[in-house]
């Protein structure tokens, strides 16, 4: 069963930049589509951004220009670059592989 682990959250000014990552166990990473997804306080859980295993990306309107999602195939790594980020980015972000969703990790943004 694939796990994933991310990583990279964290308190940060509006404007400011992160860099969360996702490790998976999965060995045949570079076959997966992955996805970052997050959830805010009261509210449903919401695609950000989404790679597939040929590099095509897609991203919710919110965040185009201002994330950048990634792949590392070799370190079985996912990336979502953030900058220019803003207090309603603040959520818990998850990554999702084959349906599998990681723990999260938290990205505030104070105002």
């Amino acid at each position: 069963q694939v796990r994933l682990l991310e990583s990279g959250g964290g308190l940060v000014q509006a404007g400011g930049s992160l860099r969360l990552s996702c490790v998976t166990s999965g060995r045949a990473f570079n076959t997966m589509a992955v996805a970052w997804h997050r959830q805010a306080p009261g509210k449903q859980r919401e695609l950000v951004a989404h790679i597939s295993s040929s590099g095509s990306t897609f991203y919710v309107d919110s965040v185009k220009g201002r994330f950048t999602i990634s792949r590392d195939n070799a370190k079985r790594t996912v990336y979502l670059q953030m900058n220019s980020l803003k207090p309603e980015d603040t959520a818990l972000y998850y990554c999702k592989i084959q349906g599998i969703w990681g723990q999260g990790t938290q990205v505030t943004v104070s105002s």
